[in-house]
């Protein structure tokens, strides 16, 4: 028979979310990632704004780097910030016990298909943190068809679940 806590010591473990470099706990290298991107996309673009607005001097394209530089730390700080505060076994948990009180709820469609839904909205929060789910909606969409795994909804029908989760893992 399994040793308890030898068992509880290996889900600690994981649930930790180790750094693969330090060992640090709170580690979302997928969250922070998107959001270094993200937000290093943002102030390239800016930069290249200020640089044109500056005439094109040579310090102009060393501000676009800069500002990509800046902008990829603050946007993978929001991307790491968003990720970290969302723990999927209690999103799927908290969604399998209420999306049938949920207005869109259909009787005929189990939970299987929906599952798909939320865990879209869930995780699709932190490679968005600086757009709400109007502005990221055509990406979430876009992206509906490789997220969905089995689920047979169309995106009209999963939008709603998506936006559920997307609103349920939101910071206030």
């Amino acid at each position: 028979m399994a040793n308890p806590e030898k068992k509880a010591a290996n889900k600690e473990a994981r649930d930790a979310n180790r750094d693969p470099i330090t060992g640090e706990p709170g580690a979302h290298p997928v969250g922070a990632g998107v959001g270094a991107a993200a937000g290093g996309a943002a102030a390239g673009v800016l930069g290249g704004i200020a640089a044109g607005a500056m005439g094109g001097t040579a310090a102009g394209p060393i501000g676009t780097v800069v500002g990509a530089v800046v902008g990829g730390v603050a946007g993978g700080l929001a991307g790491k910030e968003v990720a970290e505060s969302i723990d999927p076994t209690v999103e799927d948990a908290y969604w399998r016990e209420n999306y049938a009180a949920r207005p869109y709820y259909n009787a005929n469609i189990p939970y299987d298909e929906y599952g798909p839904a939320y865990q879209h909205g869930w995780q699709s929060r932190s490679r968005y943190p600086d757009r709400s789910f109007d502005e990221a909606e055509s990406d979430l969409r876009r992206d509906w068809d490789s997220a969905k795994a089995r689920s047979r909804l169309s995106w009209e029908q999963a939008k709603h679940a998506t936006r559920d989760a997307w609103d349920r893992v939101t910071p206030r």
